[in-house]
């Protein structure tokens, strides 16, 4: 019994370890990431863009400058991210995309994007509002939809 309680103990003491640890890694992090994007906000620039396509794709499959592919950590090279190719003035270029806007970015035509380097953290409408797409329902929003039309 006396041992019970003192392996209990013990898991109980490397458990609150684990999440004070935890707590102060993601502290860390979030003032990383605010200070990066504080960066972003202050080299970017409003560009007149017309959108060619826009993919998830592979960032080796992107067609992005080589610098991007070194910089990127080996982990995150195989996962997908949103791509947006795009015609600025004279060049064609394919440009990250920020994931909150890229079901907002219309295929085949002209808007206007805030670029910070190759990333687009926001669009605007050139001449006319975007259209905002109904978000998908899943099995139980469909299923209440029929039973409250009754």
């Amino acid at each position: 019994m006396d041992t019970v309680l003192l392996v209990l103990l013990i898991v109980a003491v490397v458990i609150i370890g684990v999440f004070i640890a935890l707590y102060f890694v993601g502290k860390k992090l979030q003032k990383k990431q605010a200070e990066s994007e504080e960066q972003m906000k202050a080299v970017a620039q409003t560009f007149s863009i017309l959108v060619i396509d826009k993919k998830k794709m592979k960032l080796s499959e992107a067609n992005l400058p080589k610098m991007v592919l070194e910089q990127t950590p080996k982990y995150l090279r195989r996962s997908k991210v949103p791509i947006v190719k795009a015609k600025i003035g004279p060049k064609v270029m394919s440009l990250m995309c920020d994931a909150k806007i890229f079901d907002l970015i219309p295929i085949k035509k002209e808007v206007k994007a805030v670029i910070s380097g190759i990333y687009i953290t926001d669009v605007k409408g050139l001449r006319s509002n975007l259209e905002i797409k109904a978000a998908k329902k899943g099995l139980f929003g469909k299923i209440k939809d029929k039973f409250s039309k009754k």
